[in-house]
């Protein structure tokens, strides 16, 4: 292993999980205030309506597709009757439209925050990272995989990039694995971990931000301070309480 390698296959790694989980773990501790997504929608709405939905659906999409293909080893999928070919099949078709998705509903809402005075005015030096990051990741990898198909030489990056990608979190990282995909996996791989270790330091902590206490809460209940609201007396247990 040259020192190139271990730098870039293994030290890279590690330090973008340990930046990722303390980072997280010092936005939550020093600043609550700040996590949270700074909606815009008050500023403009048809844009966001369009853009925001397309982006979320894909990207949600390339997120339960990447953990299914790169946690999940190929014996498990071929054992519970699903062939490489069929999987393949459903990981192109499924990943480009995910992607399609994620890049057209990213152009919306930059474009808004381009055009659009106040959005633009709220966007910080941070926003412009973010973004810079997040869709040059996902670009990559539509890109490497598209191309791949076209030219009929796909990878079966379940072979390299993730038996390499499970051997980080056993500690012993094969790095002769990574090194055997594509020039495109490479680089798609690198920009992600880059992106994990600004994730903590941007708007995207409000993914992990679930209202889950909505669940739980009691119902809020308004009354009128009128004694009688409408045609007809009030039910048992909704009186007005003077």
């Amino acid at each position: 292993m040259s020192v190139l390698d271990a730098l870039l296959w293994v030290a890279v790694p590690y330090v973008s999980i340990a930046i990722f989980i303390v980072g997280h773990y010092w936005r939550y501790r020093y600043d609550k205030f700040g996590w949270t997504t700074r909606s815009s929608q008050l500023y403009e709405r048809r844009l966001l309506r369009l853009g925001s939905p397309l982006f979320h659906f894909g990207i949600l999409v390339v997120a339960l597709g990447h953990i299914g293909g790169l946690l999940i080893p190929k014996s498990w999928t071929e054992a519970v009757g699903i062939s490489e070919t069929a999987y393949h099949i459903g990981a192109v078709v499924l990943g480009t439209i995910a992607g399609v998705c994620t890049l057209g509903g990213a152009a919306i809402l930059i474009y808004r925050r381009r055009t659009v005075g106040p959005v633009f005015s709220a966007t910080t030096r941070n926003d412009k990272i973010m973004y810079v990051l997040l869709i040059g990741t996902i670009a990559l990898g539509l890109g490497t995989t598209v191309l791949g198909n076209l030219t009929g030489h796909p990878h079966d990056y379940r072979e390299t990039v993730a038996p390499w990608f499970r051997s980080i979190f056993s500690l012993q990282p094969h790095t002769a694995l990574i090194k055997a995909a594509p020039w495109g996996f490479q680089a798609h791989v690198l920009a992600a971990w880059v992106l994990f270790a600004f994730w903590p330091f941007s708007r995207l902590v409000h993914v992990f931000s679930m209202p889950l206490g909505y669940l739980t809460r009691p119902y809020i209940v308004y009354r009128s301070r009128e004694q009688r609201l409408g045609a007809r007396a009030p039910r048992r247990g909704w009186e007005n309480v003077p």
